[in-house]
């Protein structure tokens, strides 16, 4: 189960590190998007490039998709404490909500599916764009939380620890009993 682990925990490194960098990449094509028509519209000397508005929309909403995987990724969601997780009580909170989470990521996976076989036969207005490559973000978001969530919830299963917390120094919070 270790070994399944460290894989798990060297693919989910590598995604987090793509996914990084796909998100500054959508938010660079974003902005510069978003100048172009600005500046296409205040100056007469620039064509106007209608694929710009709907090609944004459409980075945008990969970027919050991708956003939102990556803070699944980094336990980085608004999460209010009620008991620490340096206790039992704490813990088990955590792997509920982790378990709650996995089943959102589920349906995202379910669902989004099937939202993105319904745009096989759509395309884009302007672009021609196929419109799965944007209805799968949904499918694609929740098979990551899914797979970052397994990392999370197989190192508290085999270490009691949270992955990054004992990277953070956080490991000797969580060996106590409450």
């Amino acid at each position: 189960m270790r070994s399944i682990l460290a894989a798990l925990g060297a693919c989910n490194a590598a995604l987090r590190r793509a996914l990084s960098g796909l998100c500054f990449g959508l938010i660079v094509f974003f902005f510069l998007a978003i100048l172009y028509q600005i500046l296409a519209r205040n100056l007469a000397m620039l064509p106007q490039a209608y694929w710009t508005e709907e090609l944004s929309r459409f980075s945008f909403q990969w970027l919050v998709l991708a956003g939102a995987a990556l803070g699944v990724a980094a336990d980085d969601h608004f999460v209010l404490e009620i008991v620490g997780p340096e206790r039992r009580l704490g813990r088990a909170l955590l792997v509920l909500r982790d378990l709650a989470l996995a089943a959102i990521g589920l349906l995202f996976v379910v669902y989004g599916w099937e939202f993105g076989l319904s745009g096989l036969r759509r395309t884009a207005m302007v672009t021609g764009l196929p419109m799965i490559w944007i209805y799968m973000g949904f499918a694609v978001l929740g098979g990551l939380m899914l797979l970052f969530l397994a990392e999370r919830l197989l190192a508290m299963a085999l270490h009691g620890v949270r992955p990054g917390r004992a990277r953070a120094g956080v490991a000797a919070t969580t060996q106590g009993d409450g």
